[in-house]
Formats: structure tokens, sequence, C-alpha cells
């Protein structure tokens, strides 16, 4: 049977396309972020995804289907509690997830987190509310900067977030306030996915950047993934964007932090260039971050526009035995209530040169798919206790 010496996983954050069977179950009956997006887009030009598929998974008003298409495609159900990053990517690589992370989005962290926090940090707590990172340091940055206050905020996403001017309050100390804010929320009542340090520099509003000293605090994987079994085996996985944060390094061999989606959809390009055996893993960030959570559907198409260019630049330079899975880890529904994630079906797209037919397969009940087709193409066993089933052999071409 041929194998696969190369497998991008490419997950376009947050494109869901439909509700799941228990949505209700979230309050997010009626969310479709991929059909939503659809009708703010008129001439709506994303060909390459059209021909591997999409719009078979979910026929859009704005883009047609071509006459000739490639690969196979899969609706994903999710399997797990949960509509997190971390649940989804998580899930890919076989982990069953029972119990959802915790968010603080419509309330901002507990009195008794806060005032924790402030005594072991020695800061004042000002924030404790979700907003986005360029908005809080309008907000508050010179105020942290004038009282040694310290910034803390959330998001949509199960994340606690700390602000430190790299000037006035320091790298080291921002460094060590996050530490301790990961220790507190390791507690149940309190534990998030990620802590985060958001150093920035400037000195008034409107001069105000985050720099690149960023760095994430996460949880470790509950369990042992396929990753952590490919590196046992001598594999290459190279993770691309935020996939070893999320991972918190596990199982990783290499990391690329990219600078946007575009930017690691590039880099991802440039990775075909490289003579590795195993997997490249890449997240695309800035649909979820700049556009879904902003509740901004014309901003979400234009970005997957972009992707679908550097889409076919891709496609134009696999090899035989490349084996390409497009999918995503949830949904985040630009056009719903709130700024939440959305509990979606995903979309599977898979296609390698060495493919003889092209069609689609049944509904898949887990994500879990993608991390056993993986495992099975290399000759590997997913960890005791994971879930998922190979969709290899139902690959034309095998």
């Amino acid at each position: 049977m041929l194998k696969y010496n190369r497998i991008f996983v490419i997950v376009l954050d947050s494109l869901g396309i439909g509700a799941m069977p228990n949505a209700h179950l979230y309050g997010d009956e009626g969310c479709d972020t991929l059909g939503h997006i659809d009708p703010n887009m008129p001439g709506f030009q994303i060909p390459n995804l059209a021909k591997m598929g999409l719009t078979r998974l979910h026929p859009l008003t704005n883009v047609k289907t071509p006459d000739q298409l490639i690969g196979r495609w899969a609706r994903l159900f999710e399997a797990s509690v949960g509509k997190d990053t971390m649940t989804g990517h998580w899930e890919m690589m076989g982990l069953y997830i029972t119990k959802p992370f915790q968010t603080f989005t419509e309330t901002g962290f507990p009195d008794d987190l806060i005032r924790e926090l402030e005594k072991r940090t020695g800061h004042k707590i000002i924030g404790n509310k979700s907003a986005s990172g360029t908005e809080i340091l309008e907000e508050l940055a010179e105020q942290e900067i004038a009282t040694g206050n310290m910034i803390v905020y959330t998001s949509a996403d199960s994340v606690l977030q700390i602000c430190g001017n790299e000037e006035t309050f320091g790298l080291d100390e921002l460094y060590r306030c996050c530490e301790i804010a990961r220790e507190l929320t390791m507690r149940d009542e309190w534990k998030v996915g990620r802590v985060i340090a958001r150093p920035y520099i400037g000195k008034k509003k409107g001069e105000f950047k985050r720099t690149a000293n960023r760095h994430d605090y996460a949880l470790k994987p509950y369990g042992r993934t396929i990753l952590d079994v490919m590196k046992e085996n001598g594999l290459d996985v190279i993770g691309v964007g935020k996939i070893r944060d999320i991972f918190d390094g596990e199982g990783i061999t290499e990391t690329h932090k990219s600078k946007s989606s575009v930017h690691g959809m590039e880099q991802t390009i440039e990775l075909q260039d490289k003579d590795f055996h195993g997997l490249c893993f890449t997240n695309l960030v800035d649909f979820d971050a700049l556009w879904g959570h902003r509740r901004d559907p014309v901003g979400y198409g234009r970005e997957l526009e972009k992707f679908d260019v550097n889409l076919g630049k891709f496609l134009s330079r696999m090899k035989e035995t490349d084996l390409l899975m497009i999918t995503a880890d949830h949904g985040t529904d630009p056009t719903f209530k709130g700024t939440d994630h959305t509990k979606e079906i995903v979309p599977l797209l898979m296609y390698s040169p060495s493919m003889k037919e092209s069609g689609g397969l049944e509904d898949q009940k887990s994500f879990a798919v993608t991390g056993a087709t993986i495992a099975e193409n290399f000759g590997l066993q997913m960890p005791e206790g994971t879930i998922g089933e190979s969709l290899l052999g139902k690959i034309a071409g095998h």
C-alpha cells in the first residue's frame, strides 16, 4: 500500500460549516461560520477550496462548485465536550476531552482569584474583563505605566492574559507574574487552558505595540497523542503558528512562529522544500482572532481569499508522496451573538497528487480521524485511551 512520506495538516482556525446537533447545549443553535460569511462576500473567490470539495460539504450562494474536483472530503463532528482551540486540536490528535476548559468571557475572573494574584505578585490588577489586546492597551496602558498596576484580561478562549510594558514593567517581572498566574489557575475552579504574557512597548495612546516576546504557559495535554508517538519513533513533527503552544511542546520536534496567517501559510509553503519525513502541523489563527471574535464576516471572507491564493501555490508544489489535510478546530460565526466560539461541524479536505479518484466520504464522529490516519500511514499505534478511526484505506490510491 502506498504510504505518504510527508503529511501536511493545515487548521483554518474556527472555520465551522454549521451547527453541531448538540449546539443548543452551548446556546449556539443556528450558528454557521462559513454559511454566514458567504452572503457578505459577493464575488467570493475561493476556487482552490471549492475544487477540494468545500462547497460539496457546504453549498454556497457566491461560490460555484467546479466541474473538476480533486481529493476526498468529509464532515467531522466533535466528540469532546467544549468548543475551544485546545479541545479541537487535542481531539484531532486522539484525545477525548470530557470536561471543558474554564472561560471567563462574560464575567471576568472571580474576586478570589484576583485577590490571590494581587497578593502573590504585589501588583494591583486593572482590567479583568474580556477585551482585544489592542483595545485594552489603549484603555489602560498609560495607567499601568504610571502606577505599576498590572493589566489582566481574557477573551472568548480559555485564557488569562497579562500585559506588561517592556521598559517600565519589565519582561522578567511579567514572566514571573505569569508563572504565578499559571500556578493559581491549575485549580479546577479557575483552570484555564493558557496563561499568556503580552509584552508591549510605547509610552502613550496611539503608540502602544505588542512585541514578539509573548510567552504562553499552556496546560500539557491530558494524555499522550500521536505526536508523542511520532517523535518517539524518530519522525519529524514540525509545528507552524501556535501548534507548539497548544500542545505545550509535547511531541513537537521543530517549531516556526508566525506573524500572521498569511505568513504561516508562506512558512508552510517554504517547508515543502524541506526533505522531512513525518508531519507539518500548521495553525492559521487570524480567521478566529482577527475576524471571528471581532464579528467581521467580510474580513473573514477576505482572509479566506488570501489563504486560497496561497493554497493554489501549495497544491502546485506538492509531491506524489505528500498528503494535504485541511480542517478546523471549532467555529466562530462572525454574525452570531456575543464574541464566543460556536459549536460547529468542521470540514476535512484531503488531497495528494497520487490520488486516483475524488469524492465525498461519510460523516465522521470525531476530529480524531486526522490523527488516526496519520498513525496508520506511518505504521504506528495510537496511544492507549485515544479515539479515532483512520481514513487511509478510503483515500483513492491506497
